[in-house]
């Protein structure tokens, strides 16, 4: 029983230094944030829209249940 509670204590250790080493690297490669400073979301200018799609696609569906009924 002490050799199974030894391990497990070993084992909440290198978990707990995991943490720490994962919090550690996002502290140090964070962005520079600012309150106010806006965030850019780039996007190709000729990326479809796939909003108008959706609507495209729901107007045609209502036409096919229109004609079926």
């Amino acid at each position: 029983m002490k050799r199974v509670g030894a391990w497990a204590f070993y084992a909440i250790g290198a978990l707990a230094f995991g943490y720490l080493a994962l919090y550690a690297y996002a502290v140090f490669t964070e962005r520079d944030l600012k309150p106010g400073t806006p965030i850019h979301i780039f996007r190709k200018p000729d990326a479809p829209s796939y909003s108008q799609l959706d609507v495209q696609l729901l107007a045609s569906r209502r036409s096919d249940r229109t004609e079926a009924a």
